[in-house]
């Protein structure tokens, strides 16, 4: 494909970066300093969280206070959003305007 390419001066059919003819990508100067660039950026990301704030044993519950504070408040604003109970007695009471059994 590419000998053809290349002797009729015609263009690659379809995608030429996929597939099992693709026309290989130079690599540019520019395409490495990039590169060198984001190694460095994620190595710096490694060494500071290599290194925690907080040991292990402070870090151990230590938010346990606020996170039940926001259950609450959360369990609060989901129960607000509930209609409040029915039952079947306030549904049927209309039909015990008489209660010729009981008299």
């Amino acid at each position: 494909m590419f000998l053809t390419t290349a002797l009729l001066r015609k263009r690659i059919p379809g995608k030429q970066w996929i597939g099992k003819y693709r026309q290989p990508r130079a690599v540019t100067q520019s395409m490495k300093q990039a590169m060198i660039r984001r190694l460095e950026i994620e190595a710096e990301n490694e060494y500071w969280l290599s290194r925690p704030y907080l040991t292990r044993e402070q870090e151990y519950k230590h938010n346990t206070e606020e996170r039940r504070a926001k259950w609450e408040a959360f369990k609060r604003l989901v129960t607000a959003k509930l209609p409040e109970h029915r039952y079947m007695s306030d549904h049927l009471d209309h039909l015990n305007v008489t209660k010729k059994w009981t008299s």
